[in-house]
C-alpha cells in the first residue's frame, strides 16, 4: 500500500490530475488553482441571485455554485444563466444538489456543472445502524448504479461536469454501518459513485472530501489520492474546502489549515473557503491562499526515505520526552514573543491573557493565556504570575535560555532546560553532528522555524528516524501586511505540522506592521494589538487542529438559498451568549436539508427547520422541534444548562 500520497513530501510539486472542462474553464492537469464560492440568495429570486453572482464574479470567483434542492429551483437556473449571459458574464455555474436526482437531471441540461453528495443523493441518512450482508450491500450499490447512471449519461451527452462531493457529516447509514464515521468511509462513499461514472466512460469529474474538522478532511483527501492511484493509476481533480468553517479569525484559520496543508503537498485544483459571511468576502481569502502556489513554484527538496516514520493517514502525536511542561503527553504550549516591548510592565501581559489587579496584588489568568514569554534581552522587573515562564537570549537564574544552534554546538555540560533556535534556511544542513548533539542533550527544546511547512516536517522526520525525542516548538513568521495573509501563513505552516502529530508548542512572531483592509466598505479582522492577535491566533490554531482546547468551538455553515434565518446575525448572538463555554462544540446550521448531518461531531445543534422555526439538537438527537426563532437562543441556553454544559459568565 502506498505511503506517498503526493509527488513529493519534501518539495512542492503539483499532483498530476486529469483535466476537466467546466464551460470555458479548465481544472486540473497543471492549470491554475481555481477559486469558487456559493450564493446565499433564494434561487427562486432571480434578480437577487444574479446580482450576488455578479458581485462574486467581480470579486474574482471563477465558478459560482447555486443551490437547487428541488425541481423548481433547478428549472430556475435557466433564467439565472440567461440573465448572466445577457449581461456579458460567462463564468461557469454549478448546481448544488442534495436529495433530488430529478433536480440534478434538470440542472445538468442547463448549467456547466452539477454537484452531488453521495451520502444523501440516493442513499438515506436517518442515523440508523443496519447490519448488511455482503449480498445486501452489493444490492444497495446496484440500486445506486440504477438511479445514478441516468445523470451520468445526461452529463456526458451535454458536456456537463460533475463534482462528487462527500461530506463527513452526511455519510449514509449504509456507509456508516460498514466503515463508521471515518475518513476511509468518506473515500469509499465517493469511490462508489466514481466507479459507476468510469464504467460509463464519463470522466468530467471533480471530487471533494469536506469536513468541519481539518484533521478528518486532510486524512480523507490523502486517502482518496492513494485509493485512486492504487485502483485507477490516475487522479481526478480535487476541490478543497473545510465545510462549516465559521466566521472571522476562526473560520479563516480552520480553512487555511485544511486547505493549506493539502496545497503544500501539491494536492488541490480548486478551492472554496466556506465562511459565515457574504460569499464575495470569501474570495479575497481564497486569493491569498492560492497566491502562495503559482504555476512553476519550486520548493525546499531534501531527500526523504521511502518509508515514513509516521502515518500521514491517521493522527498520532510524535513521541517526546517532556522538558518541564513541554512535550510528552502534555498539551502544546504557547510562547508569546514580547521581544519588541521596550519596557515590560504588568499591563504588557494583558493582551496575552494575564490581567493584573494592583489593589489585590493578584493576577487573573484566562484560558487563552500564554505559557511562556520570549523577551529578547529584557528581564521583567516585576513579579510574574506563577504559571508564566520567561525565555531570554542570555538566560539568567530567573529565565530560560534561547540560544542559536551554533552556540549550542559549541557549548558543553547542558543539563538544565534550554531552548535551541534552529532556522532551516536554504543552506541549512542537518548533519550527523547536529543530530548527535541534540540526542545527547535531552533537556534541549528545539525551536524550529523555516520559510514554509515542508522544511520543518522534513527536519522532524529526520529527528524521528534518528530516534531523537526532544520536544519541538514550531516558530512561524507570517508574510504579508494584512491580518488575512498572516492568518493563512501561520495556520498553514503550524497547523499542517500539528495535524501530522508534530509539534509540542507554537511561537508566532512578526514585525508588527499590520494594517486592516476594507472590502466593499467593511473592515474584517481588525487588529488593535499585535501581541493579542498573535496569541489568539496561536490558541486558535491549536483549537482547530484539536490539539489544545481553550474555548468554545462553533461549526457554522456559510449560508445558501436554503437558509431559513439570518445566519450571520444568529451566529453572532449565539457566540456572544456562549463564547465562555470552554470545549463545548455548537453547530449553527441554516436548514434541515444538510444541518443534522453536517454538524457531525457537535455537542449541540441549532438548525433551521422552517421559516422562523428552529430545531435544537443534543448530538444527533432532536430535543426540541419548531422553536420560534425569537426565543431559540434562550432555549439553546436552557438546553446547555439542562445538560451541565453551562457556566455562568461571572464564574469564568
Amino acid at each position: 500500500m502506498l505511503e506517498q500520497y503526493c509527488a513529493s513530501l519534501a518539495g512542492y510539486k503539483r499532483l498530476p490530475t486529469r483535466e476537466v472542462k467546466i464551460g470555458n474553464l479548465s481544472i486540473g492537469n497543471g492549470n491554475p488553482i481555481r477559486i469558487q464560492t456559493m450564493t446565499t440568495t433564494d434561487t427562486m429570486d432571480v434578480a437577487a441571485t444574479v446580482a450576488q453572482t455578479i458581485r462574486c464574479i467581480e470579486a474574482g470567483a471563477e465558478l459560482v455554485r447555486i443551490t437547487a434542492p428541488s425541481k423548481k429551483e433547478a428549472e430556475q437556473l435557466q433564467l439565472i444563466k440567461d440573465e448572466l449571459r445577457a449581461r456579458g458574464y460567462d463564468t461557469p455555474l454549478v448546481a448544488d444538489i442534495h436529495f433530488t436526482p430529478n433536480a440534478a437531471e434538470i440542472a445538468a441540461r442547463i448549467v456547466e456543472k452539477v454537484r452531488v453528495n453521495p451520502g444523501n443523493y440516493i442513499d438515506k441518512k436517518k442515523f440508523d445502524f443496519i447490519e448488511y450482508t455482503d449480498a445486501e450491500y452489493a444490492a444497495e450499490v446496484d440500486r445506486i448504479r440504477e438511479r445514478f447512471t441516468p445523470l451520468v449519461r445526461i452529463c456526458r451527452e451535454h458536456g456537463t461536469a460533475m463534482r462528487i462531493g462527500t461530506n463527513h457529516g452526511s455519510l449514509s447509514d449504509r456507509i456508516m454501518s460498514r466503515y463508521g464515521d471515518t475518513p476511509i468511509g468518506m473515500v469509499e462513499s465517493a469511490m462508489e459513485f466514481l466507479r459507476i461514472a468510469r464504467s460509463e466512460d464519463y470522466h468530467q469529474i471533480v471530487l471533494s472530501m469536506k469536513s468541519s474538522n481539518p484533521q478528518v478532511m486532510v486524512q480523507a483527501y490523502r486517502l482518496l489520492v492513494r485509493q485512486m492511484m492504487e485502483e485507477f493509476g490516475e487522479c481526478y481533480p480535487l476541490h478543497l474546502g473545510v465545510t462549516e468553517a465559521g466566521d472571522g479569525e476562526d473560520g479563516r484559520i480552520k480553512s487555511a489549515i485544511g486547505i493549506g496543508t493539502l496545497l503544500e503537498d501539491g494536492i488541490g485544483d480548486t478551492i472554496r473557503v466556506s465562511l459565515t459571511e457574504d460569499p464575495e468576502f470569501e474570495i479575497p481569502v481564497c486569493k491569498d491562499i492560492v497566491a502562495r502556489y503559482p504555476i512553476g513554484t519550486v520548493g525546499y527538496a531534501p531527500q526523504l526515505p521511502a518509508s515514513l516514520p509516521y502515518s500521514p493517514f491517521e493522527y498520532k502525536r510524535r513521541e517526546t520526552v517532556p522538558v518541564g511542561n513541554i512535550g510528552g503527553h502534555q498539551v502544546p504550549v504557547v510562547v508569546a514573543d514580547m521581544s519588541k516591548e521596550t519596557s515590560l510592565t504588568p499591563e504588557s501581559l494583558k493582551p496575552i491573557g494575564y490581567d493584573y489587579d494592583a489593589a489585590s496584588d493578584k493576577w487573573k489568568i484566562s484560558d487563552g493565556a500564554a505559557d511562556y514569554i520570549y523577551t529578547g534581552s529584557a528581564v521583567p522587573a516585576f513579579g510574574l504570575p506563577g504559571t508564566l515562564q520567561v525565555i531570554t537570549d542570555e538566560g539568567t537564574s530567573n529565565t530560560l535560555h534561547l540560544m542559536p544552534v551554533d552556540s549550542f554546538m559549541a557549548a558543553s555540560g547542558i543539563n538544565s532546560p534550554v531552548f535551541i533556535g534552529i532556522h532551516l534556511s536554504s543552506g541549512f544542513v542537518a548533519d550527523a553532528a547536529l543530530l548527535a548533539r541534540i540526542k545527547e542533550c535531552p533537556a534541549a527544546v528545539l525551536v524550529i522555524s523555516a520559510d514554509g511547512m515542508k522544511p520543518v516536517r522534513s527536519f522532524i522526520t529526520l529527528l524521528m528516524l534518528a530516534g531523537i525525542t526532544n520536544p519541538v516548538i514550531l516558530r512561524a513568521y507570517p508574510e504579508g501586511d494584512t491580518p488575512d495573509k498572516h492568518l493563512i501563513k501561520l495556520a498553514t505552516d503550524c497547523g499542517g505540522l500539528l495535524l501530522d502529530g508534530m509539534g509540542d508548542g507554537v511561537m508566532l512572531s512578526n514585525t508588527g506592521a499590520l494594517h486592516n483592509v476594507k472590502v466593499s466598505g467593511r473592515t474584517y479582522l481588525e487588529v488593535k494589538n499585535n501581541e493579542q492577535f498573535l496569541n489568539n491566533t496561536a490558541f486558535s490554531i491549536l483549537q482547530a487542529t484539536r490539539t489544545r482546547i481553550s474555548k468554545t468551538e462553533y461549526i457554522s455553515c456559510p449560508s445558501c438559498g436554503r437558509t431559513l434565518f439570518d445566519l450571520q446575525e444568529t451566529t453572532a448572538k449565539i457566540r456572544a451568549a456562549t463564547h465562555h463555554l470552554k470545549g463545548v462544540k455548537i453547530a449553527i446550521m441554516g436548514c434541515i436539508v444538510n444541518g443534522p448531518g453536517e454538524m457531525a461531531d457537535a455537542d449541540f445543534g441549532y438548525v433551521g427547520s422552517g421559516p422562523g422555526k428552529i430545531t435544537l439538537y443534543k448530538g444527533k438527537e432532536v430535543v426540541k422541534r419548531n422553536v420560534p426563532s425569537d426565543i431559540a437562543v434562550q432555549e439553546l441556553i436552557g438546553l446547555l444548562k439542562e445538560n451541565d454544559a453551562w457556566v455562568d459568565m461571572a464564574a469564568v
